[in-house]
């Protein structure tokens, strides 16, 4: 990739070109008077090397006209690989392990981990302030990447916790780190239940047997960088739940099979749209050291809807 003469803003992600953000970041730098109205995708496989985050670190480091980055997919693996390259990681970086925001001050680079914050606002968005105190209902969070994480920090920090919730991955060393992270935390013991779902349908028996008016969100990443679901399409929700797909855009068979039984159960489904505005407007503003009010946030979330 050829670097812009002019300050630029960058996006890591696998397939960042189809990303509603490259028609909506001009828009919103009008409106919030950016310095820049170019947003760059840098694109790295699934698979990426240590060597090859390292490097895309260094060229936001290097280049005097790279302002700063947004880190979707790959913010574990920029942390694992590239971690002692920022002199400055917030503590949510630290515990979680992952950078989904790469900014500078000055000299300085600096790391933060924005989705602790950007997933409770969502959540806030959708859920009535006082639904687990009211309904006794748990939440299952189908993958413990990245977003699966930040979703459980949240939660443990909610006024309004659930009863309990469920976190689960096909692999033993996920769970491991977010049981670690909890640890650190100082998450209570019995809050978050890790479990290991070798098939769709081990995910499925744990959703039919939560109470009605349970959170079931994807945060597999699955049905956006890949095709699929964690879950079969015999499964069964409980009645009233809420089905939070983080993903907006992608094949997004997850979001398909909940709006497939949305009327007969009485779901309440919920894309990735307003998780994307939150988590792309945070970024923004620490990128560019802006304070944004909910009242900005609205103006953006308005603008960005006509692109959608």
């Amino acid at each position: 990739m050829t670097a812009p003469s002019s300050d630029y803003m960058g996006f890591v992600g696998v397939t960042t070109g189809s990303s509603s953000i490259m028609k909506v970041f001009p828009l919103w730098a009008d409106i919030l008077g950016l310095p820049t109205r170019t947003l760059v995708g840098h694109d790295l496989p699934m698979d990426a090397t240590p060597a090859q985050y390292r490097a895309m670190v260094e060229q936001i480091r290097d280049d005097p006209h790279h302002r700063g980055a947004l880190v979707t997919t790959h913010k574990m693996n920029v942390y694992a690989a590239a971690s002692d390259l920022f002199d400055e990681l917030d503590p949510f970086a630290v515990s979680c392990s992952e950078i989904s925001s790469i900014a500078k001050r000055g000299s300085r680079l600096s790391g933060r981990a924005k989705d602790p914050i950007t997933v409770d606002l969502a959540l806030n968005d959708f859920l009535p302030a006082d639904h687990f105190a009211r309904t006794g209902a748990e939440v299952v969070v189908l993958g413990a990447g990245g977003s699966g994480t930040a979703l459980s920090w949240a939660l443990a920090e909610r006024a309004d916790a659930p009863s309990r919730v469920i976190a689960t991955a096909r692999d033993d060393a996920k769970l491991e780190h977010l049981r670690e992270v909890h640890r650190q935390h100082g998450t209570r013991d019995g809050f978050i239940e890790y479990v290991r779902t070798d098939a769709p349908a081990d995910a499925a028996a744990i959703v039919a047997e939560a109470p009605p008016g349970s959170l079931f969100v994807n945060a597999t990443g699955l049905g956006k960088d890949r095709p699929g679901s964690p879950l079969p399409d015999e499964v069964v929700f409980p009645e009233d739940a809420y089905v939070w797909e983080f993903n907006y855009r992608g094949s997004l068979e997850f979001l398909h099979q909940a709006r497939a039984r949305e009327a007969a159960r009485g779901l309440h489904v919920v894309d990735g749209w307003r998780y994307f505005i939150h988590g792309w407007s945070q970024v923004v503003a620490d990128v560019f050291e802006l304070d944004l009010t909910p009242e900005i946030v609205e103006q953006l979330a308005e603008a960005a809807e006509g692109v959608r």
